[in-house]
């Protein structure tokens, strides 16, 4: 249930409703206290309770989904949009401080960086993270984006433990050449250089973030190394999705969810 609800002019907006399905719904920001919700959120997930909140100066050019329980109003869900015209607009990214994108500033089409997605730590319902995609799919056909990004990462700093991950990236997931990150961050992991095994895939799949399978299963691909962030605890790939390359099945079954 795709829908937008605006006041008229000169009164307060109401909450662009991008999907309601269940006991959930996801809206688009709409006042301050939303997006404080947001990063209070944040802060408990990426850094633990009683953290404080995340913040950071995109937060004030993004658009910020929030998915609510509705029978607690309780958020339990969130994640942030960048909307580009183009890849020349790139370097405005909030991945372009840790990757060198200059190849990705030839794509022609409208791009949207998808950012900061997280799920409240308490919270372990499969229909949150359902809702959260379908509201992502929702928002890309709205804005007629061609290439959906990001930074997915994994939790911790310590590459050994994603070892077969890393591998089935490398063997199955690597980005075409044109569109292929190069180094920038000082601290990385260059797991395609270093890496000779093969993937035992179960284990793969069993480490591999689940942000990053639902980019995979929509044909998504992945820089050759890993960033090494340590102010947030993880190891972040980035992670790009072309919309017209998306399996024609995986397109039916997210447009079905959005719809």
């Amino acid at each position: 249930m795709a829908a937008e609800a605006h006041a008229d002019a000169g009164a307060m907006t109401l909450p662009v409703i991008l999907l309601a399905r269940g006991r959930y719904a996801a809206r688009l920001a709409a006042a301050p206290g939303d997006v404080a919700a947001a990063q209070a959120l944040r802060g408990r997930a990426f850094l633990g309770e009683g953290a404080g909140p995340d913040a950071d100066g995109f937060d004030a050019i993004c658009d910020h989904v929030l998915v609510e329980d509705l029978r607690s109003g309780r958020l339990v869900c969130c994640f942030r949009f960048l909307r580009l015209d183009s890849g020349r607009e790139i370097g405005r990214s909030y991945a372009a401080q840790f990757y060198d994108l200059s190849r990705l500033e030839a794509f022609e089409g409208p791009m949207v960086e998808m950012g900061r997605f997280c799920v409240d730590p308490e919270v372990h319902d499969p229909d949150v993270l359902r809702v959260a995609w379908g509201a992502m799919a929702a928002y890309v056909d709205g804005q007629g984006v061609e290439m959906l990004f990001g930074c997915a990462s994994f939790a911790g700093t310590e590459a050994r433990a994603y070892s077969d991950a890393f591998a089935m990236l490398k063997a199955r997931h690597l980005a075409p050449a044109r569109w292929l990150p190069r180094v920038k961050a000082e601290d990385v992991y260059p797991f395609a250089r270093l890496l000779r095994r093969k993937p035992d895939p179960r284990s793969a799949l069993m480490r591999m973030p689940p942000l990053l399978r639902t980019y995979l299963l929509m044909g998504g691909w992945v820089s050759d190394h890993a960033v090494v962030d340590r102010d947030m605890n993880t190891l972040h790939v980035f992670t790009g999705v072309e919309i017209a390359r998306i399996p024609e099945a995986r397109k039916r079954l997210l447009r079905a969810v959005a719809g």
